[in-house]
């Protein structure tokens, strides 16, 4: 077991599966404690539980939590730091895409979009950085994408919320810099997730010709820059946006 993050505790939302479970599995290999936020589980969920706490000997919690719903966020996020104790870590992966052309997307796919990948990270920043800043110690990672730097065909309710989570993580880096609080984006390319599976050959094909790398990234491959940002390592970085792209914005 690795100690880059020995004896932390962090939530990690959106962590039942893909880039979220890569992460969450990552902080505990590091010897973190877990707390999994995710709205819905799949069915090999407490299996995976139950192998990472044998397997990492740290704490592994999972709570069903609607983080658009600004009282259940609190309300589950103040259990998890009396739960134990404290919280150092925050990760707001938590992500849907309802993809569309502008024209003819209707208000409840812009709104449902806006309102978990940015007001849910809203509402458990809010939470956190009040506990963060009285411990005078914290690490927030973001997970915005590359679609919000660069835009992207038909997504225009997903990048304008990847775009926001850069400005709401550079402003709120300078509001909690002076109780030693760092907050970071990182902003994945294409990842093979259940979500990229599920595109066609030729969707496949066009994204990849984006890559000057030639291929997707791994989860595990987001998940360790995500692990340095939490890190002491990364002391003094704060207000960045990385991109895991292998290249498709330079």
């Amino acid at each position: 077991m690795g100690s880059l993050l020995l004896d932390k505790a962090a939530i990690v939302t959106g962590g039942a599966r893909g880039i979220g479970r890569a992460i969450a599995t990552e902080f505990l290999k590091e010897g973190c404690d877990v707390v999994i936020f995710d709205k819905f589980f799949p069915q090999d969920f407490d299996n995976y539980v139950s192998e990472m706490a044998t397997c990492y000997g740290r704490k592994i919690i999972h709570k069903s939590v609607d983080i658009t719903n600004t009282n259940d966020t609190q309300k589950a996020c103040e259990e998890a730091a009396a739960e134990f104790g404290h919280i150092d870590i925050l990760v707001n992966n938590a992500g849907i895409t309802r993809d569309k052309l502008l024209i003819r997307m209707t208000e409840e796919e812009w709104d449902s979009v806006l309102a978990v990948n940015l007001k849910g990270a809203f509402n458990t920043m809010r939470v956190l950085s009040r506990i963060m800043a009285k411990q005078r110690y914290g690490k927030i990672i973001n997970i915005s994408s590359v679609v919000g730097l660069m835009g992207n065909f038909g997504q225009s309710n997903y990048a304008a919320s990847k775009a926001g989570l850069i400005g709401l993580s550079k402003a709120v880096a300078k509001e909690l810099a002076g109780r030693n609080v760092n907050v970071n984006c990182v902003a994945p390319g294409f990842v093979e997730t259940e979500m990229t599976l599920q595109l066609s050959d030729e969707q496949r094909m066009a994204l990849l010709n984006l890559v000057p790398l030639k291929r997707a990234s791994k989860p595990e491959e987001i998940a360790g820059i995500v692990a340095f940002l939490s890190s002491e390592k990364a002391n003094y970085i704060t207000g960045q946006v990385i991109c895991v792209d292998g290249g498709m914005v330079m």
